[in-house]
């Protein structure tokens, strides 16, 4: 009965973990992305570890949440590909690989697989450290903003700055945590288009946040954008212009880059998405700045624009998002002419290299039926060159040593000179014309 059970538990452990992801995050199958961030986000705060320390159960329910939501966010690319460039590596460093596999089954990544985003206010420093090496490897870690932060701001207990339209703030962030903004704007400001951009002159990592109110008077996050390097500084920004705006996520093209180049400059585009909000009404609207560096603060500047007076600017980007766009249908089909050029190319340089050696034997096996249109035989040839050249040694030693004799000789003779020159080394000169 006990062994009956346990497989009776094990089965019903296994189809919890193969539930629909539609229901493990209790939303339709005609959900849009953002009804299925949203989603995610409140069940994500719900079942966090770091508030239900003692409940093993909701780290379970925590972890299949997450899976869902990678599922259904990315189905395409929800594997971790992290795991997969250590075992390619494995070589190179065996104790690094036993050292970070801690990093990997402690929660810090899926144990199933699936590409999670890490929260590094929950890691420990040992697990922060093998994130920020992996980092600088170019192993794309996907981080995510502290739950302490979302949690706070679903409360409504941040502090909210205010800030005026065309004023830059230069301020600093620490790690993991956020400062939040204010910005209220009029009709006429919200139908001209609104733009957030935040820019880091030493290169930190951060990430810009926009916030929708919800019911309860709290702050719900809706928008995400992560820093890029831009040039000398690292920047990022949120667009409300009233037309489709686009981002570009550069982490689905990271991995594809250091595995093959062809295949990361055919995906290059894959990643330019629209943006889910793309105009926004009049009244108060909240940002935030978070730090996402590994172990230091943020130095930023951040600034809130109304773009009424940006017009040829916005028609511009309208226009090249547009050739944007197109492009990337052309690399669809460039893509496939390239792969069958490619492939003549391949079948061609192989057989130059197949025609060059056969005509190289040919011309050697020439060469030897010349070689033997002669009626000596092979033997006799073989000596006749074997005496001619022992004696051409001969000849070739006797005359060294007629030269080696005629060296000493001239040598003896110049040292015989040298002795009559000098007695004892010492210089006599006599003057002829006074008598002693």
């Amino acid at each position: 009965m006990p062994s009956n059970k346990s497989k009776s538990e094990k089965n019903d452990a296994e189809k919890q973990s193969l539930r629909d992801p539609y229901d493990v995050l209790g939303v339709s199958r005609n959900s849009t992305d953002q009804e299925i961030k949203s989603a995610y986000r409140k069940l994500a705060l719900k079942y966090h570890p770091d508030k239900n320390a003692n409940d093993p159960k909701a780290t379970d329910m925590f972890n299949e949440i997450t899976f869902s939501y990678n599922i259904l966010s990315d189905p395409i690319n929800g594997i971790n590909m992290t795991l997969l460039v250590l075992r390619s590596n494995y070589e190179i460093n065996q104790n690094f690989y036993f050292c970070a596999w801690p990093f990997f089954t402690s929660g810090a990544v899926g144990n199933d697989g699936q590409d999670l985003e890490l929260d590094l206010s929950s890691l420990g420093a040992m697990n922060t450290m093998f994130a920020a090496i992996f980092s600088k490897l170019g192993v794309p870690i996907k981080t995510t903003v502290s739950a302490t932060v979302l949690e706070e701001a679903l409360n409504g207990t941040v502090t909210i700055n205010p800030i005026a339209l065309g004023q830059p703030v230069v301020k600093k962030v620490e790690k993991q945590c956020a400062h939040f903004y204010s910005v209220t704007i009029t009709e006429k400001e919200a139908q001209a288009g609104l733009v957030c951009r935040v820019q880091s002159s030493d290169k930190s990592k951060f990430k810009l946040l926009y916030f929708d109110h919800d019911e309860n008077g709290g702050l719900n996050l809706a928008l995400q954008e992560d820093s890029a390097k831009s040039g000398k500084v690292t920047s990022a920004g949120m667009y409300f212009l009233g037309f489709p705006v686009y981002r570009l996520d550069r982490s689905s093209n990271s991995m594809a880059s250091a595995k093959d180049p062809d295949t990361a400059f055919f995906k290059k585009l894959d990643g330019f998405q629209p943006c889910e909000i793309n105009e926004i009404k009049a009244g108060m609207h909240v940002f935030a700045v978070y730090g996402d560096n590994f172990f230091k603060s943020v130095s930023y500047t951040i600034e809130v624009i109304c773009t009424a007076s940006f017009a040829e600017e916005k028609e511009s980007l309208r226009s090249v998002e547009a050739q944007i766009l197109s492009k990337r249908l052309e690399l669809s089909k460039f893509e496939s002419e390239y792969k069958q050029v490619l492939a003549q190319f391949t079948e061609m340089t192989s057989r130059y290299a197949q025609e060059m050696q056969a005509i190289d034997e040919l011309l050697k096996e020439r060469n030897e039926i010349h070689a033997s249109y002669t009626t000596t035989s092979p033997t006799t040839k073989r000596s006749s060159s074997s005496s001619s050249s022992s004696s051409s040694r001969k000849s070739k030693n006797r005359k060294e040593s007629k030269e080696d004799g005629n060296q000493k000789a001239s040598s003896n003779s110049r040292d015989h000179r040298t002795k009559k020159k000098k007695w004892f080394n010492i210089h006599v000169k006599v003057d002829k014309r006074k008598p002693c």
